[in-house]
């Protein structure tokens, strides 16, 4: 088994690759393989559960776990009582510490 972090920064209302990480990321997780997203400035966007992108958040936090930047949304005023189910708040830091992990790979969007 493999693992992979995927760290989204893209808001995918401007960009239709983010479509792709998340199909690639649900696949590698549906595969067996450990996955997470980590979802950064705009890519928090859709993690909110009014937005029309987060059954595609949601459908991903069903099968990767998928963290969100505390920072990042902040930033763009969501709180974590907005969040779509399965979605959880992180750090920073934690994402270094994931980033620096033993054999994991890192796909920077």
């Amino acid at each position: 088994m493999a693992s992979y972090l995927f760290i989204e920064a893209r808001d995918p209302f401007d960009s239709g690759d983010s479509h792709h990480i998340y199909d690639l990321a649900g696949g590698l997780a549906d595969n067996g393989d450990d996955v997470t997203v980590y979802l950064v400035q705009n890519g928090v966007l859709p993690t909110r559960a009014a937005s029309n992108q987060a059954p595609l958040v949601s459908t991903l936090a069903g099968k990767a776990k998928v963290l969100a930047d505390d920072f990042s949304l902040r930033e763009r005023g969501i709180t974590s009582d907005e969040l779509v189910g399965g979605v959880s708040t992180s750090t920073v830091d934690h994402l270094v510490d994931l980033i620096t992990d033993d054999g994991r790979k890192v796909i920077w969007h």
